[in-house]
């Protein structure tokens, strides 16, 4: 089975906003994906990318209008001034990880978090509403949130976070087919027309 590395953070508009493309493009393709949360920190250090409030005002302004862009596109809705935000997704991806470990689909989980900043105004944060997700998508709660605090899940982060950097992740999401990344939702295309074609990957 072709299978794609999904390099994300909960907290990523760009990851809210192509979710659900990304999802049905996988599924249209017979794909498996492959879900790898990271400390979006470290991919940024390898790549050069700044912090939102680090960057230039020119660059926030532009950012603005490409969600709106976006999510008007796909048909989504979108606080730009989301209540909880800059916040952090820490836990949200291990919880996330202690599902992939558990063998369960984060799909909805993950969703639902997205969703819960960028549209509802919910804290990702909070332990209480992240078990109020889970239990919701039908996973035992208390043993997610459990796992989520291990040693293993914090390792698994950093795992991946290297693994990402390896794979000249520039930030999040990235979707790496075949060693090839695809950074960005705007990039959906690109990943369907490599999927479509077979075509070898490129190289840099």
């Amino acid at each position: 089975m072709t299978a794609i590395d999904y390099y994300f953070i909960c907290s990523s508009p760009f990851a809210y906003l192509g979710h659900k493309a990304f999802h049905e493009l996988a599924a249209r393709h017979g794909a498996e994906i492959r879900y790898k949360p990271i400390n979006i920190g470290g991919v940024w250090e390898k790549s050069g990318s700044v912090p939102l409030g680090q960057r230039t005002p020119l660059r926030q302004r532009y950012r603005r209008i490409e969600l709106q862009r976006i999510a008007d596109m796909r048909g989504l809705p979108l606080e730009l001034e989301p209540k909880f935000f800059p916040v952090d997704p820490g836990l949200a991806d291990r919880c996330v990880i202690a599902l992939v470990r558990q063998g369960a689909d984060p799909a909805g989980f993950i969703w639902r978090v997205h969703q819960g900043v960028w549209a509802k105004g919910e804290n990702i944060a909070d332990p209480e509403q992240l078990a109020a997700y889970l239990m919701a998508e039908g996973h035992d709660a208390d043993a997610v949130l459990k796992a989520a605090g291990e040693p293993e899940a914090a390792e698994t982060l950093a795992r991946n976070t290297s693994e990402a950097s390896d794979a000249d992740a520039v930030g999040a999401p990235v979707y790496v087919l075949n060693g090839e990344p695809f950074w960005g939702q705007d990039r959906l295309d690109h990943l369907a027309h490599a999927l479509e074609t077979g075509r070898a990957p490129f190289r840099a």
